[in-house]
């Protein structure tokens, strides 16, 4: 059984910085696409990075200010968030079991943590 746990989130001010982990059991692929994706009140979620082995990729909005990255037997995937804003704030989501890389779309994942949520206040 495949599950995922997030940790990490919590309430920061703008500019702030946070670091999510997410803890992966049960899935044994040593070749996994990982993602991070996120959803705000009122909105639909959206992919923010994707990592595959050495590869990154980020969406636009969080390019040069978040750093996705992962353990070297792929049991954890983290996010590093740096220059955080206020429309940073959602729930954040890790996922993995991705069909394709790059990709942010959450119909290309099958497996997906419970969320944390990330609070950014100005």
């Amino acid at each position: 059984q495949v599950q995922l746990m997030e940790s990490g989130g919590g309430s920061v001010q703008a500019g702030g910085s946070l670091r999510l982990s997410c803890a992966v059991s049960g899935y044994t692929s040593n070749r996994a696409i990982m993602g991070w994706f996120r959803q705000a009140p009122g909105k639909e979620r959206e992919g923010i990075a994707c990592i595959f082995g050495q590869n990154t990729y980020y969406r636009d909005s969080v390019k040069g200010r978040f750093t996705i990255s992962q353990n070297k037997t792929n049991t954890t995937v983290y996010i590093e968030m740096n220059s955080l804003k206020p429309e940073d704030t959602a729930m954040y989501y890790c996922a993995v079991g991705g069909r394709r890389y790059p990709s942010l779309r959450e119909d290309d994942y099958r497996y997906w943590g419970q969320g944390t949520q990330v609070t950014v206040s100005s």
